[in-house]
């Protein structure tokens, strides 16, 4: 078994950082956790990927066991925190591998700050274009694209029944949504999954993330909400971008985005038979492209 080190840091900004670190040879790897989740949920991951890689795995604001001194409005918010960390802490020449929300976290992150990342990896990512919040009809038909932040606080069919979740530490709601959205072929452990459970309630701005994740956008499109800042051009590292085939979070619509907007920079490789947590999947087959991928050389 590896040696895990729960630690923090503090940030100039304020805010106290806490992330796992797995000992590990040259090749540094810093993993960022999605929505609903922090770098417990890495689990998996961090305790059997190869010997040669030394894991980073971060709590962002707000998730796990870091501080949510400052509330955030944007996905850039959160790479200023990544990137406060790296220095703090004296990480340079990394991959990322970013999750869901992370991927986006991830991307933001290299585009703002470029010699940093060698790799990057973008599991089961949100689009480069964001990741909509529709406002529902009584029957849960989407009506139109939310704009404002009180909209989605306010949100009756996703944001105040997971609060409250959170709020009255309801897991078996929580597993029942993890059940049927992410968990759709195999579930964690009993024990493991309730301790993911338990990790979810420590999530201090879900509003927050979706209201972010909704006005995201580094593409040359327009999203139906905002133009596109076009910062994907501003990243010049090798981008894997993966998808399980049955993925009910992430769709096929959206990989095809992020993969339009990489152009040639970034591959595809579709995890087969599995959903938004590959994870728990198939975790075999994930490890092995990742691994592939990280010790490949880059092309000159």
């Amino acid at each position: 078994m590896f040696e895990i080190r729960i630690k923090e840091v503090q940030l100039p900004n304020g805010e106290t950082i806490a992330y796992r670190e797995r000992e590990g040879g040259d090749r540094k790897v810093l993993l960022i956790h999605g929505n609903m989740t922090s770098s417990k949920h890495w689990d998996l991951v961090y305790e059997n990927m190869a010997p040669e890689f030394k894991i980073y795995a971060i709590d962002l604001r707000g998730f796990g066991n870091s501080s949510y001194q400052q509330p955030i409005q944007t996905i850039k918010d959160f790479a200023d925190d990544v990137k406060l960390f790296v220095d703090e802490i004296g990480l340079e020449d990394f991959s990322i591998i970013g999750w869901s929300t992370g991927g986006a976290v991830a991307m933001q992150f290299v585009a703002d700050y470029p010699g940093y990342c060698n790799k990057l990896i973008l599991l089961g990512s949100v689009s480069t274009r964001g990741y909509p919040f529709y406002g529902k009809t009584s029957n849960n038909q989407d009506t139109h694209r939310v704009q404002s932040y009180k909209e989605i606080k306010d949100d009756l069919t996703l944001i105040i029944p997971v609060q409250t979740a959170y709020d009255r530490g309801d897991t078996e709601f929580l597993s029942w949504i993890w059940s049927t959205v992410i968990y759709t072929k195999n579930q964690p452990k009993p024990e493991l999954y309730n301790q993911y459970l338990q990790d979810m309630l420590t999530q201090r701005n879900l509003a927050e993330v979706y209201f972010a994740l909704n006005t995201f956008n580094i593409s040359h499109h327009h999203n139906g909400l905002i133009e596109g800042n076009g910062k994907v051009d501003q990243i010049h590292v090798p981008v894997l971008v993966l998808r399980g085939d049955r993925d009910l979070v992430i769709s096929a619509d959206m990989k095809n985005e992020v993969m339009e907007d990489f152009g040639a920079k970034a591959r595809f490789v579709e995890l087969k038979d599995c959903g938004h947590s590959p994870l728990v999947d198939d975790l075999d087959q994930l490890l092995t492209v990742i691994t592939k991928f990280l010790i490949e050389e880059v092309e000159k």
